[in-house]
Protein backbone atom coordinates (compact mmCIF):
# COMPACT_ATOMS: atom_id res chain seq x y z
CA UNK A 1 0.00 0.00 0.00
CA UNK A 2 1.44 3.64 -1.14
CA UNK A 3 1.53 6.31 1.28
CA UNK A 4 -0.28 9.33 0.22
CA UNK A 5 1.50 11.94 -1.28
CA UNK A 6 0.83 15.32 1.64
CA UNK A 7 -1.25 18.10 0.90
CA UNK A 8 -1.92 21.63 2.37
CA UNK A 9 -4.99 23.81 3.34
CA UNK A 10 -4.80 27.38 1.78
CA UNK A 11 -4.09 28.61 5.18
CA UNK A 12 -1.30 26.18 5.86
CA UNK A 13 0.76 27.52 2.44
CA UNK A 14 -0.68 31.21 3.31
CA UNK A 15 0.80 30.57 6.39
CA UNK A 16 4.40 28.87 5.84
CA UNK A 17 5.18 31.32 2.60
CA UNK A 18 3.95 34.38 4.96
CA UNK A 19 1.28 35.50 2.53
CA UNK A 20 -2.46 36.14 2.67
CA UNK A 21 -5.26 33.55 1.47
CA UNK A 22 -5.79 36.49 -1.39
CA UNK A 23 -2.30 36.47 -2.48
CA UNK A 24 -2.34 32.62 -2.58
CA UNK A 25 -5.97 32.82 -4.34
CA UNK A 26 -4.49 35.72 -7.16
CA UNK A 27 -1.67 33.60 -8.09
CA UNK A 28 -4.14 30.27 -8.71
CA UNK A 29 -5.86 32.92 -10.98
CA UNK A 30 -3.41 33.76 -12.90
CA UNK A 31 -2.05 30.61 -13.05
CA UNK A 32 1.05 30.61 -11.60
CA UNK A 33 -0.24 27.42 -9.11
CA UNK A 34 -3.14 25.21 -9.97
CA UNK A 35 -4.39 23.82 -6.83
CA UNK A 36 -6.56 20.60 -6.72
CA UNK A 37 -10.22 21.41 -5.73
CA UNK A 38 -12.66 19.32 -3.69
CA UNK A 39 -15.92 21.27 -3.66
CA UNK A 40 -14.75 24.22 -2.70
CA UNK A 41 -11.71 23.34 -0.58
CA UNK A 42 -8.52 24.04 -2.22
CA UNK A 43 -6.13 21.12 -1.75
CA UNK A 44 -2.25 22.12 -2.47
CA UNK A 45 0.37 19.56 -3.45
CA UNK A 46 4.39 19.30 -3.37
CA UNK A 47 4.39 20.92 -6.67
CA UNK A 48 2.10 23.73 -5.76
CA UNK A 49 4.34 24.78 -2.80
CA UNK A 50 7.49 24.53 -4.59
CA UNK A 51 5.91 27.02 -7.59
CA UNK A 52 4.42 29.28 -4.53
CA UNK A 53 8.09 29.11 -3.19
CA UNK A 54 9.68 30.47 -6.10
CA UNK A 55 6.90 32.35 -6.34
CA UNK A 56 7.70 34.10 -2.94
CA UNK A 57 10.96 34.36 -3.41
CA UNK A 58 11.17 35.88 -7.11
CA UNK A 59 8.49 39.02 -5.80
CA UNK A 60 11.33 39.42 -2.46
CA UNK A 61 14.24 39.70 -5.23
CA UNK A 62 12.11 42.06 -7.25
CA UNK A 63 11.12 40.11 -10.22
CA UNK A 64 7.71 40.86 -12.03
CA UNK A 65 4.96 38.08 -12.11
CA UNK A 66 5.55 37.40 -15.58
CA UNK A 67 9.52 37.02 -15.15
CA UNK A 68 8.34 34.67 -12.85
CA UNK A 69 5.91 32.53 -14.61
CA UNK A 70 8.36 32.12 -17.25
CA UNK A 71 11.12 30.80 -14.96
CA UNK A 72 8.17 28.19 -13.42
CA UNK A 73 7.19 27.37 -16.93
CA UNK A 74 10.51 26.54 -18.30
CA UNK A 75 11.10 24.02 -15.50
CA UNK A 76 8.39 21.55 -17.49
CA UNK A 77 10.19 22.54 -20.95
CA UNK A 78 11.45 19.87 -23.43
CA UNK A 79 15.21 20.99 -21.48
CA UNK A 80 13.81 21.90 -18.12
CA UNK A 81 15.91 22.41 -15.41
CA UNK A 82 18.92 23.65 -17.61
CA UNK A 83 16.85 26.28 -19.56
CA UNK A 84 14.96 27.68 -16.49
CA UNK A 85 18.48 27.66 -14.86
CA UNK A 86 19.84 30.00 -17.82
CA UNK A 87 16.99 31.92 -18.07
CA UNK A 88 17.18 32.79 -14.38
CA UNK A 89 21.06 33.35 -14.43
CA UNK A 90 20.28 36.31 -17.16
CA UNK A 91 17.36 37.54 -15.02
CA UNK A 92 19.89 37.69 -11.98
CA UNK A 93 22.65 39.38 -13.94
CA UNK A 94 19.75 42.26 -15.26
CA UNK A 95 18.49 42.58 -12.10
CA UNK A 96 21.55 43.13 -10.42
CA UNK A 97 22.91 45.77 -12.72
CA UNK A 98 19.27 47.36 -12.03
CA UNK A 99 19.86 47.68 -8.09
CA UNK A 100 23.69 48.58 -9.05
CA UNK A 101 22.06 51.57 -11.08
CA UNK A 102 19.89 52.37 -8.54
CA UNK A 103 22.34 52.07 -5.30
CA UNK A 104 24.80 54.68 -7.28
CA UNK A 105 21.66 57.06 -7.86
CA UNK A 106 21.18 56.79 -4.03
CA UNK A 107 24.17 57.51 -2.98
CA UNK A 108 24.79 59.99 -5.00
CA UNK A 109 21.33 61.97 -3.76
CA UNK A 110 22.56 60.94 -0.41
CA UNK A 111 25.81 62.97 -1.26
CA UNK A 112 23.89 65.39 -2.75
CA UNK A 113 21.69 66.01 0.09
CA UNK A 114 24.66 66.36 2.35
CA UNK A 115 26.20 68.66 0.30
CA UNK A 116 22.78 70.81 1.11
CA UNK A 117 22.65 70.77 4.58
CA UNK A 118 25.50 71.91 4.55
CA UNK A 119 24.86 74.69 2.66
CA UNK A 120 21.95 75.39 4.00
CA UNK A 121 23.15 75.25 8.04
CA UNK A 122 25.91 77.69 6.61
CA UNK A 123 23.06 80.17 5.60
CA UNK A 124 21.19 79.63 8.48
CA UNK A 125 24.33 80.38 10.72
CA UNK A 126 24.63 83.12 8.50
CA UNK A 127 21.37 84.34 9.15
CA UNK A 128 21.26 83.88 12.85
CA UNK A 129 24.59 85.76 13.38
CA UNK A 130 23.67 88.41 11.28
CA UNK A 131 20.29 89.21 12.85
CA UNK A 132 21.47 88.67 17.14
CA UNK A 133 20.53 91.25 18.69
CA UNK A 134 23.88 94.22 19.58
CA UNK A 135 25.30 93.72 22.97
CA UNK A 136 25.60 97.13 24.20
Amino acid sequence: MTTPEPTWTIREVAEEYGVTHRTVRHYEDLGLITPERRGTARIYHRRDRTRLALIVRGKRLGFPLEQIRTIIDLYDAPRGKASQLEYVLEQIDDRRADLERRREDIEAAISELGEFERRCRADLQGLVGSTSPLVE
